[in-house]
């Protein structure tokens, strides 16, 4: 998600520094972040959104996004479920699965479109997936790019790289 300095931040809603600094202090606007070390504040794009009104209070939910290739990887899927499911959990998130069987490449996929659409109407405040190739096989920082503009985060459980013979399995 994209962070702003004060100095960035009181220029892009036309405020200065020192009613940026006014504001925290009065609980009127706090910042999103204080580093701890050096005091220094950073505001986020959902920051500058709800300043100017764009964004609504309606309670946005996480997803957990799932996918495998063909139906014959149908447990495959139930294990990545059980796993993104036992992760969101434990993170405390209220959340909602959404599944998919179909190719990585093909963008035309039920609950791929549910999801990019729910995305797009700011109801969701954070993807959940195992894997980046479980959401696309390519094209992932295009989808990256969306979520930060609706200031939607995108976690990644394993960034580990899969090896072709393991993609393969």
């Amino acid at each position: 998600m994209k962070r702003y300095s004060i100095g960035q931040f009181a220029k892009k809603i036309n405020k200065t520094q020192q009613t940026l600094r006014n504001w925290d202090k009065s609980g009127k606007l706090k910042p999103e972040i204080v580093d701890e070390k050096t005091g220094y504040r950073y505001y986020t794009e959902k920051q500058v959104k709800e300043f100017y009104g764009e964004v609504t209070n309606k309670e946005r939910i996480v997803i957990g996004y799932c996918r495998v290739s063909s139906a014959k990887q149908k447990e495959a899927l139930e294990r990545q479920v059980e796993n993104v499911r036992t992760y969101l959990i434990s993170k405390g998130y209220q959340f909602k699965i959404i599944t998919d069987i179909g190719s990585g490449i093909n963008y035309d996929k039920k609950g791929f479109n549910q999801l990019i659409q729910m995305i797009l109407q700011d109801e969701v405040s954070k993807v959940v997936v195992l894997y980046k190739d479980r959401l696309v096989r390519f094209g992932f920082e295009f989808i990256e790019n969306i979520c930060e503009f609706k200031s939607v985060d995108l976690e990644v459980i394993d960034n580990t790289e899969k090896s072709e013979e393991q993609e393969v399995v």
